[in-house]
């Protein structure tokens, strides 16, 4: 009976509500990267007011990473205890609230307990979403999680290319910079508002038949793959969020020219998503995913040969692969799964450990500038970390039970 209530919900859903579904997708998913993206631009301001360290400023992305890692783990438990759309929209109320106290940070201590709250509304929020996704579209879970990660990169390139601008013109400098982007979750707090009154039912049909403990993927082989692929894509994604802009002026580009660079990255890493989600049609993803693993190692290598030598090109080529090396990564954990319930485990695994992996990005190549002076050393290491993604492309064949 109750597996014949979810059916009809599903069919429900899909007839009633799958447009209001999709923009609600695409508002909180904008809003979900600008309080870690707007860090990396205005970072030398953060650094030059706190007296930060290269290592130390790298906490304020770092933090968040580590949180969305950690924090996976309980979420699935949160959301069978309250109800999913509930627990994304305190979550959503938490993330906003601390991108807005952010702006107000007297000290050190204000600073990193406020970047605490971004981080944890941002974990909460992205554990659930793949989950959100498999309910709502089941049979097209890669062209939404293509829709969902381009607008998470919209949300990645609008932070990136304006926050500084906005901190050089504004008399608060980094602070009204930082602090604008709780605007977006605003937006996303109503349109999740909207979700919840829209689906009262879908709530408590999801409460009273979500009862099964927590059930991680620990034993399953390819959920151990998927979760280091998906760790590698974000901690080069992470890495060069805060670290390209600064790498580039010490090189000799000014600062305008050093946040194009950084726009340009951002941009091809959006455009990258829905042309990947598109393309893969398969199950078996395993050959785009080796595709957009060549051409991240590719421009990658490039960039580390010759950095000044058409950093436009060489960024936007590595920037195409990565982002479509994240989409896919994403869409990995539904491809595995049969049920909700299911994929928020799994994607409550795979999120750990590939933030925890992702946490270490910018901490070692901010600890690695910090001793070598440059970031020569740096870009190596990245690219060791592109060379690994293509070694597990293999490896990351869905189980046979989600391809019948």
């Amino acid at each position: 009976m109750r597996k014949n209530n979810e059916q009809d919900l599903v069919k429900t859903q899909h007839s009633g509500g799958a447009g209001l579904a999709i923009v609600a997708i695409i508002l909180v998913s904008i809003s979900l990267r600008p309080g870690i993206i707007s860090t990396g631009p205005i970072l030398s301001l953060i650094q030059a007011d706190f007296n930060f360290s290269y290592s130390t400023a790298s906490l304020l992305i770092t933090i968040p990473d580590f949180l969305m890692g950690i924090l996976a783990l309980t979420t699935p438990w949160l959301a069978r205890r309250y109800g999913r759309n509930t627990v994304i929209l305190f979550a959503l109320l938490l993330l906003t609230f601390s991108t807005i106290a952010r702006v107000f940070s007297p000290n050190t201590f204000s600073l990193l307990l406020t970047t605490v709250g971004v981080g944890a509304g941002i974990a909460i929020v992205g554990t659930l979403m793949g989950g959100f996704i498999k309910l709502k579209f089941p049979t097209k879970a890669a062209l939404l999680m293509g829709i969902y990660t381009t607008a998470l990169s919209l949300g990645t390139a609008v932070s990136a290319g304006t926050t500084g601008i906005i901190a050089s013109n504004a008399d608060s400098g980094w602070r009204l910079a930082s602090g604008i982007w709780a605007v977006p979750g605003v937006l996303a707090i109503i349109a999740w508002i909207v979700v919840i009154l829209q689906g009262r039912k879908d709530n408590s049909v999801s409460k009273e038949t979500s009862t099964a403990g927590i059930k991680l993927p620990i034993r399953n082989r390819t959920a151990w793959m998927i979760a280091l692929y998906f760790g590698c894509v974000n901690f080069l994604f992470y890495a060069l969020i805060s670290w390209t802009s600064l790498m580039y002026q010490e090189l000799g580009k000014s600062v305008t020219v050093s946040g194009f660079i950084l726009l340009t990255f951002t941009v091809v890493f959006m455009l990258a998503n829905p042309i990947f989600g598109w393309l893969s049609k398969s199950l078996d993803r395993r050959g785009w995913l080796a595709a957009s693993s060549v051409l991240a190692i590719v421009g990658l290598i490039a960039i580390a040969i010759g950095p000044n030598l058409a950093p436009f090109i060489f960024i936007s080529i590595f920037a195409f692969g990565l982002g479509g090396a994240f989409t896919l990564s994403m869409t990995l954990p539904l491809d595995n799964t049969n049920t909700v319930e299911e994929s928020n485990d799994w994607n409550a695994f795979v999120l750990t450990v590939g933030y925890l992996i992702a946490a270490t990005g910018p901490f070692l190549v901010g600890f690695m500038r910090d001793i070598s002076g440059d970031f020569s050393s740096s870009i190596w290491l990245l690219v060791g970390v592109t060379i690994l993604m293509l070694v597990l492309t293999p490896f990351l064949k869905p189980n046979s039970s989600s391809l019948q």
